[in-house]
């Protein structure tokens, strides 16, 4: 049962989004959301580098507190 639970909060944090949302989906045959016509590539032209750094660096960080946390316990235990 308590394994139930958290599986539950996570498909309603994932559906309510889906259920809710306020606009309708773009015209595939518009060209700022990558069809038709238009010299955006498919997704608008998005850059990802500058999010991509800021989600590297953080994984890095978590890493190294975990690393550290278990040296730390390792050396007092």
């Amino acid at each position: 049962m308590k394994k139930i639970i958290p599986i539950i909060i996570i498909l309603i944090a994932i559906a309510i989004p889906m259920i809710l949302s306020a606009q309708c989906p773009p015209s595939p045959s518009d060209p700022i959301y990558g069809g038709g016509e238009g010299t955006n590539p498919v997704g608008g032209g998005v850059a990802i580098g500058s999010g991509l750094f800021i989600l590297l660096s953080l994984g890095v960080g978590y890493a190294t507190k975990k690393v550290y946390d278990l040296k730390k316990q390792q050396a007092t235990g």
